[in-house]
């Protein structure tokens, strides 16, 4: 069987993103079950290298052909888009911000043209990108513009628990306003279901969480279950689904994570970002689903605090490239044209 090759992102070069890729390359096991291909600036990976004072040798390519991908080199795709010398370390920069979105821009490139089999992502700054007018909030709407994708769904995976979201970066009265239309609900649980069911090879149970305490008590603390998620699940059984709830939020994790579900639906962000960081903080991946190419990402931001101090933990990112390469030859893929 042949090694997928994996496009990693360096993220922002002022965060931890550089660090913790070069720390997760450091594993020989990744060289033989898959290629990576660092998509990033040379030169910023070869002064983080120097800072960590971890030697290794690089072969800076602008080929995806060019790379060696064997152990003790690491192949980087090098963009050229970082003045090194003026790289302040834990610092929002324009020119970070506008770097790592080409990087991000690169990654999809080349998953759509099938030139790599997966994109693994280190994380990004959103000041930094807004200092450089980049019109993205995130990864997930910058990888569904780039691939023209009808909406993509984040799932978390964290041992044996899956959580997608309904709504994430939103305020918590806007999500809660988009939770209580049953066609969005149903809309999301139909997006879940299938990215599932692609991601696992058979037919999955899916739990969708409850908005209100006890799932609204029958409507005397609230009526969205009643008025939009518990409809919206009925008419996704009529379709032939799967589907349970509302189950109340504060129990349907701890019965996901017991494997009475394949997955659950949380209808907003911190509803199962809690969920998964209270199981595993570092393990926690990051997929994004829906897109018609597979990413993944560490669950956690650029911790401009201890950029350059060569203390960032890269267990995240080693969970991440790890799911990366498992799911890289089951996801479905299909070719779309950039912007």
């Amino acid at each position: 069987m042949s090694r997928p090759i994996i496009g990693i992102t360096i993220g922002d070069p002022a965060g931890i993103g550089p660090e913790i890729t070069l720390k997760a390359l450091q594993k020989e096991e990744f060289y033989r079950i898959s290629k990576p291909l660092v998509i990033g600036s040379y030169p910023v990976m070869k002064k983080v290298s120097e800072q960590l004072g971890i030697s290794v040798q690089f072969n800076r390519i602008e080929r995806v052909q060019d790379g060696t991908y064997e152990y003790g080199t690491i192949d980087v795709l090098d963009l050229n888009n970082v003045d090194v010398d003026r790289l302040e370390m834990g610092k929002v920069q324009k020119e970070c911000g506008q770097a790592s979105f080409e990087y991000i821009r690169k990654s999809a490139e080349l998953a759509l043209k099938g030139e790599i089999d997966a994109v693994c992502t280190a994380p990004i700054n959103k000041e930094a990108l807004k200092a450089a007018n980049v019109p993205y909030i995130g990864h997930t709407e910058m990888f569904a513009d780039l691939t023209k994708a009808e909406r993509e769904m984040t799932m978390f995976s964290i041992e044996n628990v899956k959580i997608f979201f309904l709504t994430r970066h939103v305020s918590l009265a806007e999500a809660c306003r988009q939770i209580n239309n049953k066609d969005f609900v149903l809309r999301g649980i139909r997006q879940a279901y299938q990215a599932l069911e692609d991601l696992i090879g058979q037919k999955p149970r899916l739990a969708v969480a409850g908005l209100n305490p006890h799932s609204g008590e029958g409507g005397l603390l609230g009526r969205e279950e009643i008025d939009a998620i518990r409809p919206a699940v009925e008419q996704a059984c009529e379709e032939g689904m799967d589907v349970v709830g509302p189950v109340p939020a504060d129990s349907v994790f701890h019965f996901a994570r017991k494997g009475h579900y394949d997955a659950v639906l949380s209808l907003y962000h911190d509803q199962g970002h809690i969920a998964a960081k209270m199981i595993d903080f570092e393990k926690t991946v990051s997929i994004t689903l829906g897109l018609p190419i597979l990413r993944t990402s560490v669950d956690h931001g650029t911790a401009f605090d201890i950029a350059g101090k060569g203390i960032a933990s890269p267990v995240s990112m080693i969970e991440a490239y790890k799911a990366a390469v498992q799911y890289a030859g089951r996801y479905p893929k299909k070719k779309t044209a950039v912007m």
